[in-house]
């Protein structure tokens, strides 16, 4: 299990080529998060990543670890981008290994869901009517919330 809080854009072909060299792997999951140009309506030129050093990797650690415990996976990615970034930039990468697709691909999903509501990230938008803070969505509570159902 790795986590990363960078700055730097990553290779999401490199990463996934690594994970995939265990013989054991019968599936990979992925998943890339990406900056639009557009959000509530409100065009974007950028979007700026907070984070809290340390506790952000903890939680992110934490998120991966229910994941595992959970499904039957090798190993599970998480690599999460901080700092100004532009449409199109990559914002995050979650990758889940393991023998069957079903256990990778709930992995991958639970993990996003996750990122999305538990993960201490503040981001703020530009935009032609100044900057903003972005709020979280009521279906990101819905989504997660229906892994405790599970």
């Amino acid at each position: 299990m790795v986590v990363r809080v960078q700055r730097e854009e990553f290779d999401a072909g490199a990463e996934i080529a690594k994970l995939r060299a265990d013989p054991r792997v019968g599936a990979v999951a992925s998943f890339i998060g990406v900056v639009r140009d557009v959000n509530e309506n409100a065009a974007v030129a950028s979007m700026t990543l907070e984070h809290y050093p340390g506790m952000t990797e903890k939680s992110l650690e934490a998120i991966a670890g229910q994941a595992r415990s959970r499904w039957s996976v090798y190993d599970i990615l998480i690599i999460h981008r901080i700092g100004e970034l532009r449409p199109t930039d990559p914002i995050v990468l979650v990758i889940a290994t393991s023998a069957h697709r079903g256990d990778a691909f709930a992995a991958c999903q639970f993990v996003m869901d996750y990122l999305k509501t538990d993960a201490p990230f503040w981001k703020k938008e530009a935009t032609p009517e100044g900057t903003r803070w972005v709020e979280a969505r009521d279906s990101d509570d819905s989504a997660r919330e229906r892994w405790e159902r599970k």
